[in-house]
């Protein structure tokens, strides 16, 4: 079992020689007189490499999840941390993934919990080799029950809720929420939140989000059979753009909305083709939740104090495009 306090033990006197090499920088000679601000040879050491392991139940081909690697990778380098990523959208398989992870002796992981049930044992067991497991994107319900340390995300419900509000204002009657993974428990929580503030009526409509042909089709046959739907909500970036298509092919005028975005999503709303988009903004749950792994073991640091740490809901639209517009290109 591993040992937290040897790590943080091992930490703290470098924590403490790096305090002591910025005391002696402060007190030393001023930069470009010989002393090491100016020079960088007296740079203190870097703190101890770990290993980190992200473990996700992302879909092949899904964009959405580069982004979140991306911030996983960018907290990575600057925090000395080797990062070891891997996928799959299977519960089971993603448990397994865990499991490699302890065995490969990690100093942390991240891990997301669409399937809590089927993650929970070696989520579980990986906590009690005294390893720190923090999770993402989804699983805000579960994360406390299982021992998890922090939670990075955003509510799934007050998103749904957002979507409801931009909806309403657009003055929007009759929608439909495409979900792509039936019984993830953050899609159908969003679909909860859009029919709980929706003024119109909603209903959930599944699609096959491995097949987008399946996807196309069944949003085009769904708009063709019920031409009184006004507003079609996709929970994905890839699914959103494939909609576009669906709409058109359908012969509808239903606007198009969607949740979590890309840079064609952004794109799309900046040109009209999209109302908006509810952003999660995947990359702060990437990189939060690896620089929390180094926090964590640096010194026992808990991001949030253990509640869960919101990196969304915030809607992207024709009004405020142009202020988000560096996380897209």
């Amino acid at each position: 079992m591993k040992s937290n306090m040897k790590r943080w033990s091992r930490a703290g006197f470098a924590g403490v020689a790096a305090t002591g090499a910025l005391l002696l920088a402060a007190c030393g000679s001023p930069a470009g007189a010989g002393g090491g601000a100016a020079g960088g040879d007296d740079a203190a050491p870097k703190t101890e490499e770990l290993k980190v392991a992200l473990i996700t139940h992302a879909a092949p081909g899904d964009t959405f999840w580069d982004t979140i690697r991306a911030g996983a990778e960018n907290a990575a380098d600057l925090n000395n941390i080797n990062l070891l990523y891997t996928s799959d959208p299977d519960g089971a398989r993603q448990a397994q993934l865990v499991q490699q992870a302890v065995d490969q002796d990690v100093d942390g992981i991240v891990v997301t919990l669409a399937k809590a049930d089927a993650m929970s044992g070696e989520v579980e067991k990986a906590i009690a080799a005294g390893i720190p497991v923090f999770s993402i994107n989804a699983g805000e319900e579960e994360y406390k029950d299982l021992g998890i340390l922090a939670h990075f995300g955003q509510n799934e419900f007050i998103a749904g809720q957002a979507a409801a509000e931009q909806l309403n204002d657009a003055g929007l009657k009759k929608a439909i929420c495409v979900i792509q993974e039936q019984g993830h428990v953050g899609l159908e929580a969003r679909c909860e939140g859009l029919a709980d503030k929706f003024e119109g009526t909603s209903e959930v409509l599944y699609v096959q989000g491995t097949d987008m042909t399946n996807v196309s089709s069944t949003i085009t046959s769904k708009l063709q059979t019920n031409k009184d739907i006004d507003a079609v909500l996709t929970l994905g970036a890839p699914f959103a753009m494939t909609a576009v298509d669906a709409i058109s092919d359908a012969g509808s005028s239903a606007k198009l909305a969607t949740t979590d975005l890309n840079p064609d999503v952004y794109a799309a709303i900046k040109d009209g083709t999209m109302l908006f988009g509810i952003d999660q903004q995947p990359f702060m749950q990437g990189y939060e939740s690896v620089e929390a792994v180094r926090l964590f073991t640096d010194g026992g640091y808990v991001l949030g104090g253990g509640q869960a740490v919101l990196t969304g809901p915030a809607v992207v639209n024709a009004d405020n495009a142009e202020s988000v517009a560096a996380q897209f290109k």
